[in-house]
């Protein structure tokens, strides 16, 4: 499946819209860890390599640039596909070759996430630890199975925060608000790549 999302900076009055009449799936709370080599090899390329709750994933765009309306990434969990995806071969641990192969971490936060349903929407308000602070974000996103079917579901998205009343402005997501905070000269790296629009 390819999960297309957009983020959003919600008020508490935006919050209350958003949820209502929405379903409540759930409420779990998760770590994530982030790697990328010194070079910041993957992040430089827009690809998102973390463990979360020990369970590795990979997220590889399939965006062009950073004048998108929406997000769009393949989400690689089976460990095999992210070995191919890394040029890795193949071993006893993932996270030893990762270590072997000059990965390393870069980002370790935790959030609280709250997760619901409205029409054909997922909504998650995320709030994120990362120790020197709190980020609360909120992402809508839809699955489709299909690229072709991406540009529909970015209008839909759109549509409906517009129906919801939500204002759309440009928001960073967590781990580039942490790299504009506590890690500057990589965000600037993901800037001058074009991986992050600087606001």
């Amino acid at each position: 499946m390819i999960e297309v999302e957009k983020k959003f900076i919600l008020s508490e009055q935006d919050k209350k819209q958003l949820t209502k009449d929405a379903e409540f799936l759930s409420e779990r709370v998760f770590s994530d860890i982030y790697y990328d080599t010194e070079k910041f090899l993957l992040t430089s390329q827009d690809k998102w390599l973390r463990s979360r709750d020990r369970v590795f994933e990979l997220k590889l765009p399939l965006h062009n640039g950073v004048e998108r309306l929406a997000d769009q990434y393949d989400e690689l969990e089976d460990e095999q596909k992210i070995r191919r995806a890394l040029n890795l071969l193949p071993n006893k641990n993932l996270a030893d070759d990762l270590i072997k192969a000059g990965y390393f971490p870069f980002c370790t936060c935790k959030t609280t996430r709250r997760k619901y349903k409205k029409g054909l929407f997922i909504i998650d308000l995320d709030i994120v630890d990362f120790q020197d602070f709190t980020y609360n974000i909120a992402e809508i996103e839809l699955l489709v199975s299909d690229k072709s079917e991406i540009e529909s579901a970015i209008e839909m998205i759109m549509d409906f925060a517009k129906s919801q009343n939500l204002t759309i402005t440009p928001a960073r997501g967590k781990i580039i608000e942490y790299l504009k905070r506590a890690k500057p000269n990589h965000y600037q790296t993901l800037v001058k790549k074009k991986v992050v629009k600087d606001f």
